[in-house]
């Protein structure tokens, strides 16, 4: 069986025994401020902070969600649902109330905070292992670099905040902190992690050295830091840890999580804690009307599913069409009992992505031959022939479609998107071609900040178009 953490912790900490399986029912409860005094304490906060992954702001449901639908990739089935959550993200008119941009927020900063309390108090408690000490500063390093990056490309400048808040009031007036600036900690807080994480765990779902270098890697292809990129993305492949799969057929099977393709994901499991521990993902992401109580939210368009070429082997495997047409993801496994208790893992990273990452490095670094060659192992891992780009531009436009193809479901388009400058050009298209009377220009590029957070501190001002 699987290891899993979990734990909520606002506002008082609630412990768990921390058996050979993650995500324990709660045994009791302290006060955080005479908390995490000695080792075992630490340790049951660490959970916590993975446990805060789960929530439904981060990748419990709505971040997933918020990474694809705004892009081509995928749309929502019917947009009145849930109050137009997920259909005003569809319909580029999100209000500052959003349940799903109020989530995320929330969610993220209570991970932010947790992370935060155990990088605080950490280095004054005694562990038995020096080496158990530092894997657990770079796993609460790797996790605060996450929550940020994710905050930082969906609403543009945020308030960065790295020490434990004992006062909430000592932050009113900071306002939002220049992107620069975010960047430069999510950088500082990953290159910290590599030094200290470990090469590998004997507890799946822990982050690993190579979790914090594909990160890290990810953030620095973000910024345009190719070469800085190209060395992160290098030494994870160099590592031996990770490797693709023989076939696409099983990489998110139930019965194969953690696998060698996998770099990091959340865990969750079915039947655990009153059916307590698992994900409505696959319910909420499945057409209406197919399983009970769907909702059809982030369906793959039917323009993605008809790029998929008749002998791809990730077609029926990664997604498939209902009898009346309409595609759904195959990534994500409905629970045969309880159907709000999925027990798909919520892939991070994983090792596909660091070879089509490394095949754009090379293409920005002007090494078309070699970024064919990274891209040409997923694709041949797909069934199909080696590509036919042989121009930088080409080779732009093949790995963005290979992008799609292979990473679909797992919240990277719209970051794509953003991060190469095409999200404008792309939508605006999508939607004339699917006869949509929607049109985008800059201003929607990052969503409305919380209007919970305006009116809690004045000093943080509202994105323009909203």
């Amino acid at each position: 069986m699987k290891n899993r953490l979990y734990l909520f912790i606002l506002p008082l900490l609630i412990l768990s025994s921390c058996e050979n399986e993650l995500f324990q029912n709660p045994q009791t409860s302290k006060e955080l401020k005479s908390f995490l005094s000695n080792q075992t304490e630490v340790e049951e906060y660490v959970n916590a902070v993975y446990g805060n992954l789960q929530f439904n702001g981060v990748y419990g449901l709505y971040l997933p969600a918020m990474a694809e639908i705004p892009s081509d990739n995928t749309f929502d089935e019917v947009p009145a649902n849930d109050n137009g959550a997920y259909g005003q993200l569809d319909e580029f008119n999100p209000t500052a109330s959003n349940d799903i941009i109020e989530a995320i927020w929330k969610d993220s900063y209570a991970g932010i905070q947790k992370a935060n309390v155990v990088l605080n108090r950490i280095n004054d408690v005694p562990y038995a292992i020096d080496a158990t000490k530092q894997s657990r500063i770079g796993e609460m390093e790797f996790i605060r670099a996450l929550h940020y990056f994710n905050l930082v490309r969906i609403y543009g400048a945020v308030p960065l905040v790295t020490k434990e808040t004992t006062d909430p009031n000592a932050y009113f007036g900071q306002g939002r902190t220049p992107q620069a600036e975010v960047y430069a900690q999510i950088v500082k807080d990953l290159t910290d992690a590599i030094t200290r994480l470990p090469v590998s765990s004997t507890q799946p779902g822990r982050v690993i050295k190579t979790a914090a270098q594909a990160l890290l890697a990810k953030v620095h292809l973000t910024q345009g830091n190719y070469e800085q990129a190209k060395t992160n993305l290098q030494a994870v492949i160099s590592s031996g840890k990770h490797s693709l799969l023989p076939t696409p057929a099983s990489i998110f099977s139930l019965n194969n999580e953690n696998n060698a393709e996998i770099i990091f994901a959340v865990q969750f499991a079915s039947g655990i804690n009153g059916n307590a521990e698992g994900s409505t993902m696959a319910q909420q992401f499945s057409p209406s009307g197919s399983v009970s109580g769907a909702k059809g939210h982030n369906l793959p368009t039917k323009s993605l599913y008809n790029l998929y070429a008749a002998q791809d082997l990730r077609k029926g495997i990664y997604l498939d069409v209902t009898k009346a047409g309409i595609p759904f993801t195959k990534k994500l496994t409905l629970p045969t009992s309880v159907i709000t208790d999925g027990g798909s893992d919520v892939v991070v990273l994983r090792y596909a992505d660091v070879l089509l990452m490394m095949a754009e490095v090379e293409n920005e670094l002007k090494d078309v031959t070699s970024s064919a060659a990274y891209l040409n192992l997923v694709r041949t891992r797909a069934g199909l022939s080696a590509t036919s780009a042989s121009t930088q531009q080409e080779m732009r436009s093949a790995i963005a479609l290979e992008r799609r193809l292979e990473l679909i479901g797992e919240g990277h388009r719209w970051f794509d998107l953003l991060r190469t400058g095409q999200a404008i050009t792309v939508m605006n298209q999508w939607f004339k071609d699917n006869n949509k009377l929607i049109t985008i220009d800059a201003h929607h590029l990052v969503m409305p900040i919380p209007q919970s957070q305006i009116n809690t501190d004045l000093s943080i001002k509202q994105n323009d178009l909203y």
